[in-house]
C-alpha cells in the first residue's frame, strides 16, 4: 500500500472515531512528512498539538495505524520549522539582511495582559465547556467557532478567558490579536464623527478601520453596551461583516445572551448566533476555593491562612470573582495592620465582617433581590415564591416584584416566572400597588430605600 494512501486511510479511520470539532482541530492540518524503518514523522501546525497528540490520541493513533499496516510505528510530532532545522543552510549576508527586514514589523499595541493566560485560568464545572471552547478557537483561529460569544454575569471570568485566548493565538503564531472594550469601540467611532470634513476626517477613519478590520483576530468586551447606540451598532455591523468574509476571528462577551440584548439590532444578533454561544455561570463552592488559592500564590500572607479561611470566604463571595479578589487583598491590608501569627477563622471573621456585610449582595438579579428581600423581613426566598397571602409574606413579595421590575431589565411575565411561576398580571398589580403606596406611605418608603441601600 503507498504512503499516501496509508496517510488517507488513516485520517478516514481517524474521522469516523472522534467529534467533527475534534478532528478539525487537533487532525485536520497534519501532514505526513516520512514513513519508513516503522517510524513514521508527522508535521503538527503547534507544539499544542504535540501535547494533545502525545497525551490523549497517541494509543488511538497507533492502534489505527496498526490496523491499516500490520506494522507498529514509533510516532513522531515535529514542527514544520523543527523539519526545516534539519536541512537548513547559513544563508549569506544578503539573505540575512532580506530575513532580517521580513522579521521588522510595525509595532502593534494588542491591549492584551500577559498575566491572564490558559494556566491561571481555574477550570470547573461552571466553566469548564467555555474553556474548551475558547482553546479550540486558540488553536485554529477562523476555522471552527465563528463568532465565539461568550456570556454571563459580571467578574466571572469572561475577560480573563478572552485575553487566554487572545494570548495563546499571539504567542503561537504571527497573527494580529486587538483586545478592546465596546466603550473603546464607541469612543473611536465617535472621535470620526467629531471631525470636520477634510483630510483630517479622511485619515482618523483610515484609521479606525485599519485598527479594527485589519486585525486577525477581534476580541470585543461587554458588547451589551452597544444598546441605543444606533450609529455606533451599524459601524460594528460592517466591521463584523468585513472580518467574518475574510474568515478572520471574532471573540465577543456580554453579561447577557444574544436573544437577550435588547435593543440590539436583530441583524447583529442574528450573526452572534453564527458561531458557538457559551455561558459561564458564577463558580462552584469548590472552584471559588482554587481560585482563592491560585490567587494566594506570591501573597506575602500566603503560608499564613488556614483551610477554613478559604471555606469560610467561598462561602460567603458566591457570585463574582473579582469580589474574591478583593476580599484577599482586605484580608491582606488588615493582616498587615495587625500583624497576626497566622490566619485563623477567628482573624478573618473580625477583618472582613464589615466587607462581607456590604458586599455580600454584588449583582441586582431577580436572585440577589429575592434573597435581600427575604432576609430583610426575615423570611425565606420559597415564602416569596409560594402561595401564602398573609401580610407578613405577601407584601415582602410585592415589593421583592416591585424591585425586580425597577432596578432589572426583566420583563413581567419573567419576574412571573422567577416568583414560582406566577402570571404577569400579578407582577403587574404588585407593581402598581407599591408604586402608588410609595407616594404616601413613610414606613413603606424607608423600607425600600434600605433594602436598595442593601443591593
Amino acid at each position: 500500500m503507498e504512503k499516501q494512501e496509508v496517510w488517507t486511510n488513516f485520517l478516514n479511520s481517524i474521522k469516523n472515531e472522534i467529534s467533527s470539532v475534534s478532528y478539525s482541530a487537533w487532525f485536520n492540518d497534519l501532514k505526513l512528512i516520512q514513513m519508513e524503518n516503522n517510524s513514521i514523522t508527522i508535521q503538527v501546525p503547534m507544539e499544542i498539538h504535540k501535547k494533545i497528540l502525545g497525551d490523549t490520541y497517541y494509543n488511538m493513533i497507533d492502534e489505527t495505524l496498526y490496523k491499516i499496516t500490520g506494522i507498529n510505528y514509533d510516532i513522531n510530532f515535529v514542527l514544520e520549522e523543527e523539519i526545516e532545522k534539519q536541512v537548513e543552510v547559513l544563508p549569506n549576508l544578503e539573505e540575512k539582511k532580506e530575513i532580517e527586514n521580513e522579521k521588522t514589523e510595525e509595532l502593534w499595541i494588542s491591549n492584551l495582559k500577559p498575566e491572564l493566560n490558559f494556566d491561571t485560568f481555574i477550570v470547573g464545572e461552571t466553566n469548564q465547556l467555555a474553556k474548551v471552547s475558547g482553546m479550540a478557537v486558540a488553536e485554529a483561529p477562523g476555522k471552527i467557532y465563528n463568532p465565539l460569544f461568550i456570556y454571563g454575569k459580571s467578574g466571572i471570568g469572561k475577560t480573563h478567558l478572552m485575553q487566554a485566548i487572545g494570548n495563546f493565538i499571539a504567542d503561537n503564531t504571527h497573527l494580529k490579536v486587538l483586545y478592546t472594550t465596546c466603550d473603546m469601540f464607541m469612543n473611536d467611532y465617535i472621535g470620526i464623527m467629531g471631525k470636520d470634513k477634510g483630510k483630517e476626517a479622511i485619515d482618523y477613519s483610515n484609521n479606525f478601520k485599519n485598527k479594527y478590520r485589519n486585525v486577525d483576530v477581534l476580541i470585543i468586551d461587554d458588547i451589551q453596551y452597544l444598546v441605543g447606540a444606533e450609529k455606533s451598532q451599524e459601524e460594528f455591523f460592517h466591521t463584523f461583516q468585513a472580518l467574518h468574509q475574510a474568515n478572520k476571528q471574532i471573540i465577543i462577551s456580554s453579561d447577557k445572551s444574544p436573544n437577550d440584548l435588547k435593543k440590539i439590532e436583530e441583524r447583529l444578533k442574528s450573526r452572534f448566533l453564527w458561531g458557538l454561544t457559551v455561558n459561564i455561570d458564577p463558580p462552584e463552592f469548590d472552584l471559588r476555593c482554587r481560585i482563592l488559592k491560585q490567587k494566594l500564590k506570591g501573597m506575602s500572607i500566603e503560608h499564613m491562612v488556614e483551610d477554613d479561611v478559604i471555606e469560610f470566604i467561598a462561602n460567603n463571595c458566591q457570585n463574582d470573582v473579582r469580589f474574591l479578589e478583593s476580599t484577599l487583598r482586605r484580608l491582606m491590608a488588615y493582616t498587615a495592620m495587625v500583624v497576626p501569627e497566622k490566619i485563623d477563622l477567628a482573624f478573618a471573621n473580625e477583618a472582613l465582617k464589615d466587607y462581607l456585610n456590604v458586599n455580600i449582595y454584588s449583582e441586582n438579579t431577580i436572585e440577589n433581590i429575592q434573597q435581600v428581600v427575604a432576609d430583610y423581613y426575615h423570611i425565606t426566598v420559597e415564602d416569596l415564591k409560594g402561595k401564602k397571602r398573609s401580610n407578613p409574606i405577601a407584601i415582602p413579595r410585592m415589593i421583592a416584584m416591585y424591585l425586580s421590575r425597577m432596578l432589572t431589565e426583566e420583563t413581567f411575565p419573567r419576574i412571573g416566572f422567577e416568583f414560582g411561576g406566577k402570571d404577569h398580571s400579578t407582577v403587574i398589580h404588585a407593581y402598581e400597588k407599591i408604586n402608588k403606596e410609595l407616594k404616601e406611605n413613610k414606613k413603606l418608603q424607608q423600607e425600600v430605600q434600605e433594602i436598595k441601600n442593601k443591593l
